[in-house]
């Protein structure tokens, strides 16, 4: 991993490193040139998925209930925009929030103008179907464990919110929230380009990440190791995306993600399960008291 010394993430657990022999590939997934998958005069919305879980992405100008019926397990809904508001049970938030909606069947009602996400885990087969890049999951790819989720919060499963506006950490100025089922990091949006002399090539090495673009326009720059076998190499990557736009970002590859348009430029994380590294440094996830780690 190459971070700049006063970036917090240098002083991570150094991982054993991984020799896998084969390696799958990247996906991106550019809703700004696809078609929505569900559209109505209010909302539109587009899907797209990794090994383990699935992002829903609505524009949405009104009003649109999101309905579950015996969900599996947790998901999550992400307000990204100050002018939505969300209405689930007895609960009732407006401006950038997380909400985190229990197992079983649930009713979200969003009011406003802006950009709403949720994220399921590919357990909910019918959601899953609907990404665009469903066929890419025929077969499962590589470097991946089995799903598990994280152990049941000890308070029990009920409806959470989490304001996306609280101050974030230093640095890295990260806003991390977790659940049993995924953790979101959710970065205050940039001005400008990213310093290219302050880049942050790291790799992961069984477990991929969600890069979800906002606003403004990215460089996802990527690279898979040699190994003895050529026919395993894979190229490198300079996939240029624009808002809004999903990244899944496979093990072990390197990567870093470059802001290069001149104006705003917003990108989430989202791992699922959550980030054990993340996790174990203290502090760092604003919810951890809620969610116990394994």
């Amino acid at each position: 991993m190459a971070y700049d010394p006063t970036d917090l993430r240098s002083t991570l657990p150094a991982a054993k490193p991984a020799v896998p022999e084969r390696f799958s590939g990247s996906e991106h997934v550019k809703f700004r040139d696809l078609p929505p998958v569900e559209k109505t005069g209010e909302i539109s919305t587009w899907y797209a998925r990794g090994q383990n879980f699935v992002v829903g992405y609505s524009d949405l100008d009104g009003s649109a209930s999101f309905r579950r019926q015996d969900q599996p397990d947790e998901y999550v809904v992400l307000l990204a925009d100050d002018n939505l508001s969300a209405t689930v049970g007895d609960l009732t938030v407006t401006g950038k929030t997380m909400l985190v909606i229990p197992p079983g069947d649930s009713t979200v009602t969003i009011t406003g103008q802006g950009r709403v996400l949720r994220l399921l885990t590919t357990r909910s087969a019918d959601v899953a179907a609907l990404a665009a890049n469903a066929s890419s999951y025929d077969e499962p790819h590589e470097n991946i464990p089995p799903f598990q989720p994280w152990p049941d919060p000890p308070g029990g499963f009920k409806i959470r919110a989490y304001d996306l506006t609280v101050p974030p950490l230093a640095n890295p100025p990260f806003r991390l929230f977790r659940c049993t089922t995924f953790m979101v990091n959710f970065i205050d949006p940039k001005q400008g380009p990213r310093d290219p002399a302050k880049l942050s090539p790291h790799t992961h090495d069984d477990f991929e990440q969600c890069s979800i673009v906002l606003a403004g326009e990215y460089i996802h720059h990527l690279r898979w190791p040699w190994t003895t076998n050529k026919a395993n190499w894979r190229a490198d990557e300079h996939e240029r995306v624009v808002a809004p736009a999903v990244t899944v970002i496979p093990p072990p590859s390197q990567h870093t993600s470059e802001a290069v348009a001149p104006g705003t430029n917003h990108l989430i994380d989202v791992f699922s399960p959550p980030r054990a590294d993340f996790s174990a440094m203290e502090g760092w996830v604003f919810n951890a008291d809620e969610y116990p780690a394994p």
